[in-house]
């Protein structure tokens, strides 16, 4: 994986955060901590594009048939069954 450096500012409370996550044994370096905060805001980004995905595709569906207990029951199933 090719690499880019990047030189950016922070504020010394930001600084002294990070250097407390590495001394407490979380990260190795600077660039690890900054590189595992962009991993997971790309990652809660792809969930929440997965959730807003779900609930177009249930406002899309238009109003159910089934009464709340035959839609409850068969959202416990599908969590019992994974």
């Amino acid at each position: 994986m090719a690499t880019v450096r990047k030189t950016i500012t922070l504020s010394e409370s930001q600084d002294a955060w990070i250097k407390s996550r590495i001394a407490g044994g979380a990260f190795t370096n600077d660039s690890e901590y900054i590189r595992d905060l962009v991993k997971r805001d790309q990652s809660q980004e792809d969930r929440l594009a997965t959730l807003r995905a779900a609930i177009a595709e249930g406002l899309d569906s238009g109003t159910s048939d089934q009464s709340l207990d035959d839609i409850w029951s068969a959202a416990e199933d599908r969590a019992k069954n994974g």
